[in-house]
């Protein structure tokens, strides 16, 4: 039999008690020969053979038995942690009180646990979002990248302005020696685009056919020093021609009838991604300002420690899944490794803090989880990963982690009380409607309501 206790002690820490019956920890003892059989060596048995009262004899009780408390003592305290609920952030300073040498045993486990802050001033906030509005002016824009995909070229008899084609022969050298990826003939190339360097661009402007320019440029690589020479010969000056934007242009190119219809597309998808870019504005500057009401001492180190591990091997994982090193990175992003550590720390921080002020307004408006509130949050995720309710809470309870989802429950209820409070402006101060940023449902016919 095992019993356990918690006590709460100063400076944020608990001290968790725990008390285990000789009889139960004999299974332990029991498990830790077992294993030592299989490791010790001995004449005339083969591997895991050997009976304990040999292993005894050779190596003695005490070795097995701090075996024994190496293996079982964090399964012990694990499951203490559990049944109490003990939201733990760093590991545990465990301290073995009695039966070092027989008998039961008891250990005390001294562990930091996460703090409970008070916040104020959460209640109506007022954040900025970017401007929902979408002119005809962005509309127009969209129609006429779609016209660029059916426009066709056309020699003009006039100097090269941006947005034009131009055909040339372009032959760059460095320290005298031809750039082999920088030559080539009749190479068509778009005007104002800065595909290469800058001063390709600037010479192309206002040239005309037959002409030739010569130019140098600054190294595209900052560790070259020499500068490239450029050769350049203009065959031709084209311009794209597009099509006429027509209910018929509109009919034979996209699956509306009219131009209009086509516009209407454009604009209701142009809102719908300015939604989503101002819903997650509004969370994160909700996250920033919420965090700022919590002072910097509050939050225990332990806590930010945790999520710049979290952070950092999701930032692996990504990294991993692009087939990308972590030097590699380093390499790309041209950052050392501190600079990276020091960006996950500063945003760990902020998270932490964000956390800690979620649970301050859940627990000042007194918000609780209930068993619906469970059941609903399992069921959501049983259909993401294809397993009945039962099954996704028999792994929750299995790993330990019902408490982590009521917690996120109750954090996600307090982000929506001060979100539903929270005044929403524009980039022009215009106050942005909570109905202004809510997403179209549809209903099974598949229309948007």
């Amino acid at each position: 039999m095992v019993k356990s206790s918690v006590e709460t002690l100063e400076g944020n820490k608990v001290k968790v008690v725990v008390q285990v019956e000789e009889a139960e920890f004999e299974k332990d003892l029991d498990a830790a020969f077992r294993r030592l059989a299989r490791e010790v060596r001995l004449p005339g048995f083969r591997p895991g053979k050997a009976p304990r009262k040999v292993l005894e004899a050779r190596i003695g009780q005490s070795y097995a038995r701090q075996e024994a408390f190496r293996e079982a003592l964090p399964v012990y305290y694990t499951e203490a942690v559990k049944e109490h609920e003990v939201d733990v952030i760093a590991p545990p300073e465990i301290d073995i009180t009695d039966g070092q040498e027989s008998g039961a045993i008891s250990f005390d486990a001294v562990v930091e646990v996460r703090p409970t802050i008070s916040v104020e001033g959460y209640a109506g906030l007022e954040i900025e979002v970017p401007s929902l509005a979408v002119g005809e002016d962005l509309v127009d824009g969209a129609v006429d990248r779609m016209r660029a995909k059916f426009g066709e070229l056309a020699d003009v008899d006039r100097p090269a302005a941006a947005g034009d084609r131009a055909v040339i022969d372009i032959e760059a050298t460095h320290e005298g020696e031809v750039v082999p990826g920088l030559t080539a003939t009749d190479y068509v190339y778009e005007v104002g685009s800065g595909a290469v360097v800058a001063e390709i661009d600037e010479h192309l402007t206002g040239a005309s056919a037959g002409d030739e320019l010569t130019f140098s440029a600054d190294h595209p690589d900052e560790d070259e020093d020499e500068p490239l020479h450029f050769t350049i010969r203009l065959h031709k000056v084209q311009e794209m021609v597009l099509p006429e934007a027509t209910d018929a242009w509109a009919a034979d190119n996209s699956e509306f009838e009219t131009l209009e219809e086509l516009r209407e597309s454009f604009r209701t998808n142009m809102t719908t991604v300015r939604v989503n870019q101002a819903r997650a504005a509004r969370r994160s500057k909700l996250a920033e300002a919420l965090a700022e009401l919590v002072d910097d001492e509050l939050v225990p180190e332990a806590m930010v420690d945790n999520e710049v591990e979290a952070r950092a091997q999701d930032m692996a994982l990504r990294l991993n899944a692009q087939g990308i090193d972590f030097n590699t990175f380093l390499q790309i992003t041209g950052q050392s490794q501190a600079d990276v550590l020091e960006g996950l720390r500063a945003d760990a921080r902020g998270s932490a803090k964000f956390d800690l002020a979620l649970r301050a307004i859940a627990q000042t408006e007194g918000f609780e989880v209930t068993d619906h509130d469970v059941e609903h949050e399992l069921e959501h995720i049983a259909g993401h990963l294809d397993k009945s309710p039962e099954e996704v809470r028999a792994d929750f309870e299995q790993a330990g982690r019902m408490p982590a989802l009521r917690a996120d429950l109750l954090k996600n209820k307090a982000l929506d009380w001060v979100t539903e409070r929270a005044t929403v402006v524009d980039e022009d101060g215009q106050t942005v409607s909570p109905d202004a940023l809510e997403l179209p449902t549809q209903d099974d016919s598949g229309e948007d309501h």
